[in-house]
């Protein structure tokens, strides 16, 4: 059997594949560890990426429409850097102005609407238990062991002040690494900002340096469409938290339900969270809303379902969805595997990513087409 050179190059490289892929299922828990090691050492900088990108966004905004006549681009740079970081602090601070101080009087009016809340909850379980004599039969029959009950108190108690204490000590070393970690990113970020044409040569110069001609295009392309797709659902996805917050506010005022900017900015926020997020206002609004009006509550959900319906069909496909190029039922389907496998922050990432893919798949769907000389509108 005679074997050629290449050949053999690529028995070679098989049975080092397979080497490597054996050596690496015999030591699985130590490449975890060492990948939980290494994501421990980068993930500021990570973090700094992403601020940088978040930041980006509205500082390209800022230079080519409002700081467009700065004739020195590093002047131009540094304002729009600056504005940016004052745009993004600004927002937070106008929203903890606002929502604070609404907090404040909402607990306190809270408190005060409790004792009376608490008495009208104990009128109908007295009612009810006049109603029906079976559960209170049944709650008398029902035994309970009081020594096992206080053993287990004392234990708590006995072994409580240790947990408590080491606990404080954990979170406040966790505090302290996150705001440390949050910092460095930050730093990072705007070092990446202020070079970011430098950097991007650089990374082109790279790839040009180790891929051909023809993967390099396509890594640019790629490239490309990934951060045109992130850009525009990060802008959709915040426009379409305020149009719905706002919308939840003046719909509020108009009907007089209590709590208006506070659940209005509360909802603008959790709808961040694509599709789902609303709930969580939904549910802590409706529990405020409780305390003051059980009716008004009521409303308050056949509300939410209405203006949810209109954010739904309406808003987010053409707001969210129609930034990045995705039809409703791929938004749909990202936000259930993004929260499925990374909660939150998966929901937040599977929509663009899933449209990078949607888009490449349909490209390459063309193409092959276009290659069998087939019309795609005749299929």
């Amino acid at each position: 059997m005679n074997l050629d050179k290449n050949t053999m190059k690529k028995l070679r490289g098989l049975i080092l594949f397979t080497v490597i892929l054996l050596a690496a299922m015999l030591n699985l828990a130590a490449i975890e560890r060492g990948i939980h090691t290494l994501i421990g050492l980068i993930f500021p900088f990570l973090l700094g990426g992403c601020i940088a990108f978040i930041l980006n966004v509205p500082m390209a905004a800022l230079e080519e429409k409002v700081f467009k006549q700065l004739k020195s681009k590093k002047l131009k740079r540094a304002v729009s850097l600056v504005a940016s970081l004052l745009l993004v602090i600004g927002a937070i601070f106008i929203v903890m102005f606002l929502v604070i101080p609404e907090l404040g009087s909402t607990f306190l009016s809270l408190s005060n609407r409790f004792p009376a809340f608490m008495e009208n909850v104990s009128l109908k379980a007295e009612q009810l238990f006049q109603e029906n004599p079976q559960i209170v039969e049944w709650i008398e029959n029902v035994e309970f062991n009081w020594d096992s009950i206080v053993a287990n108190l004392v234990n708590f108690f006995k072994n409580g002040a240790g947990n408590v204490l080491g606990s404080t000590v954990n979170v406040a070393m966790n505090i302290a690494s996150g705001v440390t970690t949050f910092f460095i990113g930050l730093v990072f970020s705007l070092y990446i900002l202020i070079e970011k044409e430098k950097l991007g040569k650089q990374s082109k110069m790279i790839l040009a340096a180790f891929l051909p001609e023809k993967y390099y295009s396509q890594t640019l392309k790629i490239a490309s469409l990934t951060y045109t797709t992130f850009a525009n659902f990060l802008s959709g996805q915040c426009i379409e938290a305020v149009i719905l917050g706002t919308m939840f506010f003046i719909s509020m005022s108009i009907l007089k339900f209590p709590y208006a900017l506070l659940i209005g900015v509360l909802i603008a926020f959790t709808a961040l969270i694509p599709i789902f997020g609303a709930f969580i206002g939904c549910i802590v609004g409706t529990f405020l809303i409780l305390m003051v009006s059980p009716i008004q509550a009521l409303w308050f959900i056949v509300l939410f379902n209405v203006l949810q319906q209109i954010e739904g069909n309406l808003i987010y496909p053409k707001v969210v969805g129609g930034s990045v190029g995705l039809p409703s039922m791929w938004v749909l389907v990202a936000v259930t595997l993004g929260a499925s496998t990374m909660g939150v922050v998966g929901m937040l990432i599977f929509i663009p990513l899933t449209s990078v893919i949607y888009a490449l798949f349909r490209q390459t769907v063309y193409h092959r087409l276009k290659i069998q000389k087939k019309n795609p509108e005749k299929l």
